[in-house]
């Protein structure tokens, strides 16, 4: 009955990926709770430091060199990006609505597509192209344009989903190479917490006791929630992965109503059935391709489109 998850493939994927959205919710309301206080940069300051803490434990344990890697450059942006990404996340959470922030947070599945054809060789149709443009016109609803003004607010979220995508593809590509969990989860954290440890002192409250064990439980959670995309990302594609991220929707709505008493209005409804739905097909007419290998491969399409990524970015083992 349960042979699925000790066999790498879509089910297990999904299983991962479920628990990975679970506790995203969770750590977002940790985020909300502590932004009544304190500045959304100290709170992912804190966050990336007891990571780095938490996984060095395990690391001591090992009787590997897990500070050993051939791709430090892969880590350093990689942490560069995820800093500034859940930064991002961490300010949204607590200006918007709890439901909206978590819907257009959606968007990363969208802009997931057109980076994991480029970057990961993998097949897209242009059925999926059209299903990926109904979900950013779900998108352009959250923002609510009308002949006065446009929910700004919204951009923040948008910014974080964006560089979500390619920090999950560039751990995708990671994933494959066989870069151990603890090495990418400690590289991840160390550059994170530097980056934000040096604005830190501009956005500094003293956290009390309550804070600094609601901090603990959110650097537990963000190591949990990397690690369950590492064995998401063992089981099955990426963008099959992303694809399952609408199932936090219904945790954000009951979170929202029960922490902060939030009720999604009917726009957040609508721009959230349009993300979902286009994710959806799209994932599906992915699924339905052939395997076969696309015609432009990853190493071909970095030379003829992104020659200067690739000098600056790509490291020498995956060139």
């Amino acid at each position: 009955m349960f042979s699925w998850f000790y066999e790498k493939g879509l089910r297990q994927g999904i299983f991962w990926a479920v628990l990975i959205y679970l506790i995203c919710a969770m750590n977002d309301v940790l985020s909300r709770c502590l932004g009544h206080r304190l500045h959304f940069v100290e709170i992912s300051f804190f966050r990336f430091l007891f990571s780095a803490v938490i996984v060095l434990i395990p690391i001591g344990f090992s009787k590997r060199n897990l500070f050993q890697s051939t791709i430090h450059k892969w880590h350093l942006w990689r942490g560069t990006l995820g800093a500034v990404a859940l930064m991002l996340c961490c300010w949204s959470v607590n200006i918007m609505p709890f439901a909206e922030n978590t819907v257009i947070l959606f968007s990363e599945s969208l802009f997931m597509l057109p980076l994991t054809a480029i970057f990961l060789s993998e097949r897209t149709s242009a059925k999926s192209v059209c299903a990926t443009l109904i979900g950013f016109l779900g998108l352009i609803i959250m923002y609510r344009p009308n002949a006065t003004n446009i929910n700004l607010t919204a951009i923040v979220p948008t910014l974080a989903a964006i560089l979500f995508s390619v920090m999950n593809v560039m751990m995708k590509k990671m994933v494959d190479n066989k870069e151990n969990d603890l090495t990418m989860l400690f590289y991840f954290a160390l550059y994170a917490t530097v980056l934000s440890g040096a604005i830190v002192p501009f956005f500094w409250t003293t956290p009390n006791f309550r804070e600094f064990v609601l901090l603990f439980f959110l650097g537990i959670g963000a190591n949990v929630i990397q690690l369950f995309v590492f064995l998401a990302y063992r089981a099955t594609s990426a963008s099959n992965v992303s694809q399952v991220r609408y199932i936090e929707l219904p945790f954000a709505i009951l979170f929202g109503f029960l922490f902060f008493g939030e009720i999604p209005d009917s726009a957040a409804f609508f721009g959230a059935f349009l993300i979902i739905i286009g994710t959806i097909i799209a994932s599906y007419f992915n699924k339905s391709l052939p395997s076969q290998k696309p015609r432009i491969a990853y190493n071909t399409s970095l030379k003829k489109f992104l020659p200067y990524f690739k000098i600056f970015f790509v490291p020498k083992k995956f060139k």
